[in-house]
């Protein structure tokens, strides 16, 4: 039986969820050397939420759109630090994305990462350079978009996608913080790989793994199709 793309969707963050709990530790060592030492905490409340909230839906009457509608409002109401409005907007984005198109084809998928980036840059009001997330999530954006023009498959796009992201955290190392509590550091910020660009690796390989994994053709946009 195929899956719907809703019932992806929940594997998807559930994927997530369990990545992002084997790396809470390590991700909260890098926030301890520029924040709060919380990140890895906040992330794993955040996405067990999600998870638990799709864990209650019937996926086999819902539209992707909705599941991320839904992963937004329980991701905010767990996490109310900075982390939980600006996924939160990611995902609204992500939901306003995917109702133009609710099958997740490669061009639904890049239109996700896309939307993802938008959300977390409008509301953080950062950019590329600044020692964020954004730098994780910008180049795999641009990613996207190239693997799109070139008309690239799933699994080169997301190839792509991941190294980029990849090269955008390790590039943090070299950056001065710009926002958030690491920007208080100052120089002292030099040295470090920003946190939120490290989990956004964890998220974007947990999505690739996802996504990659599902055959062409394979994925409807509900479970009534």
């Amino acid at each position: 039986m195929s899956e719907n793309a809703a019932q992806c969707l929940s594997r998807m963050f559930y994927r997530i969820s369990i990545a992002i709990e084997a790396g809470k530790d390590h991700l909260s060592d890098l926030d301890g050397a520029i924040g709060d030492a919380d990140h890895g905490i906040t992330m794993s409340l955040g996405f067990m939420a999600v998870n638990a909230e799709l864990a209650k839906l019937d996926l086999d009457h819902m539209l992707p759109s909705e599941v991320f509608t839904a992963a937004a409002s329980a991701f905010l109401d767990a996490v109310g630090a900075s982390t939980g409005p600006l996924y939160a907007t990611a995902f609204r984005r992500a939901a306003q994305a995917l109702k133009q198109d609710e099958r997740l084809s490669p061009s639904g998928q890049a239109a996700i990462i896309e939307a993802m980036t938008t959300g977390i840059q409008e509301r953080g009001k950062g950019q590329r350079g600044d020692k964020t997330m954004l730098d994780a999530w910008i180049p795999a954006t641009e990613a996207a978009v190239s693997a799109q023009a070139r008309a690239a498959g799933s699994w080169e796009m997301w190839n792509g996608i991941l190294a980029a992201a990849e090269a955008g955290a390790n590039s943090t190392r070299s950056m001065v913080a710009a926002r958030g509590r690491a920007a208080r550091l100052g120089e002292r910020s030099l040295g470090h790989i920003d946190p939120g660009a490290a989990s956004a690796v964890i998220i974007l390989r947990a999505m690739k793994d996802t996504f990659a994994d599902s055959a062409p053709g394979t994925i409807s946009s509900s479970g009534t199709d």
